[in-house]
């Protein structure tokens, strides 16, 4: 090796959803020892320096023994993570001449072990969809996350499981078999929650089925035990399969958040369930490099938040902007990221703080104050953003000891898929997907009521005087109703119903 030699490795930064192109320079020079990393690395990128070295020694490769200095461009961005290991290491192993200096646009993603495995890393899909846009012909990632990175077409993915085998790769004398193209396979297993296993809740199951076909938002009220938590479990049986362009869109998420685990790809539509001491940063996303909450982790599913009273305030009203929007901004010092948050919001309270206001069985222990304050805890415009109320009642006996099963999730989700179908027809031509997400001009054009529809609606909006939000959300919710009664019109019947899941008592 001569006095000073460099090298230029390509990788990889993941900020919000998207992958930033990295530049791992390696420069080795005389001087005494010392291993040194700039580019505005964090704790995990300090500490890659001692991972590296020890990887090197026990693949049998040389550490260079002078004066190493590794920088991470661009070195305003914040590099978190091991996934700079191997390209650091390769970077090491050109500049001392160990390896010859690559031919072919190269990606290298990974985190090392000691003895030189290669260990997967979080956001593989957005890093592979950042090489292939800027024309790296090939992408060098762990064996895990191999299956990950091949959903992207038009690279070549290499599955490495050491750095002793990239190595022989790079010269030629042991090829690593390319990761061939992930097929995606929806999951058809059964359901364990369906909606056959809950008794009794006619009127709760047809509210469910219509929030599924349209995609609505829902509130269940009742007492403890009456089925409320079951009935949203059961929620994610009827709904349709995701399309390939959800699958891509929820597997991108769970790939940055690190949820993955052995499944390269997300095909179950999402159901999160966070506890109601769950912080409004684990809820929204957030943090000193921002990652994704519980709403972005449910897109295109069911975010089931139960005994929503109990959340803090604040924490409930961070839903408001991505209930509307369907994405949510987090901004932070080290920047501002977006994360996509379409999804379905299901929550479940009690009556009352002891659950039994308005039971016709057990009386109500609570007073008046105690029972306003319990449900001022949920904001007027936060309730607004619902579009179905519904009481869960207690279960009777008799309900509970027939034999027969109810209606399965799979009849229901067959109505759904029909209705969907319909609206995707109405919707071809723009973004929206589902009636919930229709926008004003939609509303005008898709929500023809009769005379006596208007005389309907209109009463309903003085009497209860009636936001124009939850007058457009009437409308929404007419439009699935009438879908899933393959109704070419908004009948009066099917405003009258609407009409009825959006009035709060």
């Amino acid at each position: 090796m001569g006095i000073a030699s460099l090298a230029k490795i390509q990788s990889a930064a993941v900020v919000g959803l998207d992958a930033l192109p990295v530049e791992v320079e390696a420069d080795i020079s005389n001087g005494l020892p010392m291993f040194k990393i700039v580019g505005l690395p964090d704790k995990a990128v300090e500490e890659a320096k001692e991972r590296v070295r020890s990887a090197i020694k026990n693949s049998n490769l040389r550490m260079p023994d002078r004066r190493i200095t590794v920088n991470l461009a661009p070195a305003d961005v914040k590099k978190i993570g091991p996934a700079y290991d191997l390209p650091i290491a390769i970077g090491l192993l050109v500049a001392s001449e160990q390896l010859r200096p690559l031919e072919i646009p190269s990606m290298f993603v990974g985190e090392l072990a000691l003895d030189g495995e290669v260990r997967s890393a979080s956001g593989i899909i957005a890093m592979a969809a950042q090489a292939r846009h800027l024309g790296y012909q090939q992408f060098f990632v762990p064996v895990k996350n191999a299956p990950e990175a091949a959903l992207i077409p038009n690279i070549t993915v290499f599955p490495v499981k050491s750095l002793q085998e990239l190595v022989y790769h790079l010269r030629g004398e042991k090829m690593i078999v390319p990761a061939p193209p992930t097929k995606i396979q929806l999951d058809e297993s059964e359901d364990t929650h369906d909606l056959k296993f809950i008794a009794g809740q006619e009127q709760a199951k047809r509210a469910l089925e219509i929030a599924a076909a349209g995609g609505h938002n829902m509130l269940m009220s009742g007492p403890p035990g009456s089925g409320k938590t079951m009935l949203a479990q059961a929620l994610p049986s009827i709904l349709p399969p995701m399309t390939m362009r959800e699958i891509l869109e929820v597997t991108r998420i769970y790939s940055v958040a690190g949820l993955l685990g052995e499944n390269a790809v997300q095909t179950r539509r999402p159901f999160r369930s966070p506890h109601h001491t769950a912080s409004y940063v684990a809820l929204v996303g957030g943090g000193n490099w921002p990652q994704p909450g519980e709403i972005s982790l449910a897109h295109r599913g069911v975010l089931f938040l139960d005994e929503l009273p109990e959340f803090p305030r604040q924490v409930l009203e961070v839903l408001r902007q991505p209930l509307e929007d369907g994405l949510v901004n987090v901004a932070r010092a080290a920047g501002k990221v977006t994360f996509p948050a379409r999804f379905m919001l299901v929550a479940a309270k009690n009556p009352c703080p002891c659950g039994y206001y308005g039971d016709p069985q057990k009386p109500c222990t609570c007073s008046a104050g105690q029972i306003a304050s319990y449900n001022k805890k949920i904001s007027g415009p936060l309730l607004d953003r619902i579009d179905i109320h519904i009481d869960v009642p207690r279960v009777e006996y008799d309900k509970l000891r027939n034999a027969t099963w109810a209606e399965d999730s799979v009849s229901v989700r067959e109505r759904v898929i029909q209705a969907r179908q319909i609206q995707s027809q109405r919707f071809a031509e723009s973004g929206t997907t589902v009636n919930s997400d229709m926008n004003v001009n939609e509303v005008r054009t898709y929500c023809i009521l009769t005379p006596d529809g208007e005389t309907l609606l209109k009463r309903a909006v003085q009497t209860y005087h009636l936001s124009p939000r939850s007058y457009m959300r009437i409308l929404k919710l007419a439009c699935t109703i009438a879908d899933l009664s393959s109704s070419l019109n908004i009948e009066p019947q099917h405003l009258a119903e609407a009409i009825r899941y959006k009035i709060i008592e």
